[in-house]
C-alpha cells in the first residue's frame, strides 16, 4: 500500500487556481448518430502542487472535474456511483485527484500489482504512442497496479520498486448513504520506464479513465470516454482521449 505523498517547489495557491483556470481547455463534438458527446482534445494544466494536501487537492479542482459517467454496458449500469477526477501535470509527474461516492465498498488487496480491479478502484490508462499504453490502476487504500503492452493480452507488469515511487495520499468517510472516498495521485514520469519522459511541457498522448469493483455485491464498469463494445473492456487504446500537456510557463 502506498501511503507518499510529496510534491516540492510550490507556487502560491492563487497563482496557480489563475493558472489552471486560464490553461484548461476542452473541446467536444456531437456524433452524427446520436446525442453522445465524444471527447474530442484535452488541454492539461501545468500546476506545481502545495505541500498541503488540503491545498493541493484545491488546485486541482480549481482546474477541472472530469465526472466520470459512462456506462456503456447495460447490465452494469450502477446509478448509486459517482467518480470524478482531475487533472494536471508539474512538468516531471502528472498529478490526480480521483473522487469516489458509492455504496458499497471493498480494499482486499494491498500488495502492489495485486488484483485491484477486484476493489473499489479508480484506473488511468495513457498512451505516448501506437505501440503500447500504461494501465495505471488504484483501490481506495492506494494499492497500485502498473502495467504495459499493446493490448489486454500479455501484459508486463512494471516491477514494484518503479511502482512505489507513485505518490498516493487516500482517504474515506461512511455515512448512511454509503462511502465517500479520496486518491490523491503524483505519478512521476520515470514510472513510465518503456518510454524516455524526460518532460510533460507540450507533450501529447492519449488517455481514459475509468472506475470499476469487479468483486462488489454491484459490479460495474464506468467510464470517462465512451466505449463501444459489447462487453465491458476498459483495454481499448481507440477510444482514449488526445490530450496536450501544457506548456511550463515560468514566473518571474
Amino acid at each position: 500500500m502506498l501511503d507518499v505523498f510529496c510534491i516540492l517547489h510550490a507556487h502560491t495557491f492563487v497563482q496557480q487556481m489563475q493558472l489552471l483556470h486560464s490553461e484548461l481547455h476542452l473541446t467536444c463534438c456531437i456524433c452524427s448518430a446520436g446525442n453522445t458527446v465524444v471527447m474530442q482534445s484535452l488541454q492539461i494544466p501545468y500546476c506545481v502542487l502545495s505541500n498541503d494536501i488540503s491545498i493541493a487537492k484545491q488546485q486541482l479542482l480549481a482546474g477541472n472535474e472530469l465526472l466520470l459517467a459512462q456506462q456503456p454496458w447495460p447490465a452494469y449500469i450502477n446509478n448509486d456511483v459517482r467518480a470524478t477526477v482531475s487533472v494536471a501535470h508539474s512538468k516531471d509527474a502528472i498529478e490526480l485527484l480521483f473522487r469516489v461516492k458509492e455504496k458499497n465498498i471493498r480494499h482486499v488487496n494491498t500488495e502492489i500489482n495485486g488484483a485491484v480491479w477486484e476493489d473499489s478502484c479508480v484506473e488511468f490508462f495513457i498512451a505516448f504512442d501506437n505501440n503500447g499504453y500504461y494501465n495505471c490502476e488504484f483501490n481506495c487504500i492506494g494499492t497500485a497496479l502498473v502495467g504495459y503492452g499493446a493490448g489486454r493480452n500479455n501484459r508486463a507488469l512494471l516491477p514494484a520498486d518503479v511502482v512505489r515511487t507513485i505518490g498516493c495520499n487516500h482517504s474515506m468517510k461512511q455515512d448512511e448513504d454509503g462511502y465517500e472516498w479520496e486518491l490523491l495521485l503524483h505519478i512521476p514520469v520515470t514510472v513510465f520506464t518503456k518510454h524516455t519522459v524526460t518532460s510533460l511541457s507540450n507533450k501529447t498522448a492519449t488517455i481514459n479513465f475509468y472506475k470499476c469493483g469487479d468483486l462488489l455485491p454491484e459490479p460495474h464498469f464506468i467510464c470517462w470516454n465512451k466505449i463501444e463494445t459489447t462487453d465491458p473492456d476498459f483495454h481499448q487504446p481507440a477510444f482514449f482521449v488526445p490530450v496536450v500537456f501544457n506548456e511550463v510557463k515560468t514566473t518571474n
